[in-house]
């Protein structure tokens, strides 16, 4: 097992170096890259969701109310915390190894002719592994934006859009109705569109480009059954919805008033995809149980890990410890990225957290790293202690000193460092 590890993150290295990690828009290199491999894509029955922020929570309700069916689910999703095989889950097991190796020994030569990126080339291979697995059902998140993401090429029966925010602005654009056209480049003709998106005027923003697209039915969650009576405990959340046969009680294992939309969204899209895969109100919500997502707002004993890395997730992130009440002091080591808005991260955190500790994350890239004495300089001007301190570990134990409660965020990077130092797996029930 340890030469084929070995072997695997040699392959893996390989491929990163070959294509950069360089983020490259269209949908060109994908589609001929597939085509070589046979195109996998066709062979899927597809779930594809996009947003700015709530895209993993969505995908992760969707995984766990189908394989509480006795379906064979794939679920692709990005980044990874702490291992590259995260990305590729079919029924909750990890990509195999050895697969991968061979796949990539056997097409990076393809990949080097078409000039296919990282994340182009790890598409693919979902693709090629679901089939290869033979999945019911593939829930495909995408990974940047929707109408260019190389996610892109696939005909779901669903396509949904969770919400939208201020994100990626020099992809994406610098407004919420710019980068809901991006989004919204996921809607495909004769397929439903389930939008979930709060704001009425960005909603009704996105139904339009659903209907110019041919989307059908076009769903608005708010709009049709907006989730009401929203309580917070250290078990999750739980709201009532008045569906077409009831009202219903809905109680989900993930932590946030956020939760309440993207369970909706979720048991909206399943209901939308056809009989096949929606197994009916009572069902679906007795299966929510079985719900996990790692890294967002994820508690292991007194630490706490959440990927938040835009503003919006930091405001979701803070209003979740005020609500569920975590033991004080709260301890937040934090870096995220320089391309980023850090100070809107920053200013957000300080409202609710008792101290910063500003560190870097050892496999962040260095030219995304964020300037630790102009992070510094802002940071006095905050109101709560900051402590630069650029050692990781020495960060975490600082954190882990404090008593209260440790908190992890500011990125997938910062995350996923902090869980694989202190051996948490993101694949652990």
């Amino acid at each position: 097992m340890g030469d084929e590890l070995t072997g695997y993150k040699r392959a893996l290295d390989a491929l990163f170096e070959r294509t950069t990690g360089v983020s490259k828009f269209g949908l060109e290199r994908t589609e001929a890259f597939l085509k070589a491999l046979g195109n996998p894509q066709h062979m899927l029955r597809v779930l594809h969701v996009a947003g700015t922020n709530g895209k993993g929570s969505v995908c992760a309700t969707l995984e766990a109310v189908l394989r509480s069916q006795g379906l064979r689910v794939g679920k692709y999703t990005s980044p990874h915390l702490v291992d590259f095989r995260e990305r590729f889950l079919v029924n909750g097991a990890a990509i195999d190894p050895a697969w991968v190796v061979d796949f990539l020994g056997r097409w990076t030569p393809t990949v080097e002719k078409l000039g296919v990126t990282f994340f182009e080339a790890t598409t693919a291979m979902a693709f090629a592994w679901f089939a290869r697995r033979e999945v019911d059902i593939a829930v495909v998140e995408t990974g940047l934006g929707g109408r260019l993401d190389s996610t892109n090429v696939v005909r779901p029966l669903v396509a949904t859009v969770t919400s939208i925010g201020i994100d990626h602005v020099e992809q994406l654009g610098r407004t919420r109705e710019a980068i809901a056209g991006e989004k919204a480049g996921i809607f495909k003709s004769r397929a439903a569109a389930v939008i979930g998106e709060p704001d009425a005027a960005i909603a009704a923003l996105l139904a339009g480009h659903a209907r110019a697209r041919g989307a059908s039915p076009i769903v608005d969650a708010w709009r049709t059954m907006p989730p009401s009576a929203i309580t917070l405990s250290d078990g999750g959340t739980r709201f009532q919805i008045t569906t077409d046969t009831g009202i219903r009680q809905v109680h989900t294992p993930l932590a946030g008033a956020h939760q309440a939309s993207n369970t909706l969204v979720a048991l909206l899209t399943l209901r939308e995809a056809g009989a096949a895969w929606w197994p009916g109100w009572d069902a679906a919500i007795r299966s929510l149980a079985r719900v996990r997502l790692p890294g967002r707002f994820h508690r292991v004993g007194r630490w706490i890990f959440d990927v938040a890395h835009n503003p919006d997730g930091a405001r979701v992130l803070v209003h979740t410890l005020r609500d569920v009440g975590v033991p004080s002091p709260v301890t937040a080591v934090v870096c995220v990225l320089n391309d980023k808005d850090w100070r809107g991260v920053l200013e957000t955190l300080a409202t609710q957290v008792d101290r910063l500790i500003l560190t870097n994350a050892p496999t962040a890239p260095a030219s995304r790293a964020w300037d630790h004495s102009e992070v510094g300089a802002f940071a006095s001007q905050l109101g709560v202690p900051a402590t630069l301190e650029p050692d990781f570990d020495a960060a975490l134990k600082a954190a882990d000193e404090a008593g209260g409660t440790a908190l992890v965020t500011g990125s997938f990077h910062t995350v996923g460092d902090a869980m694989a130092r202190l051996q948490v797996s993101p694949l652990a029930d």
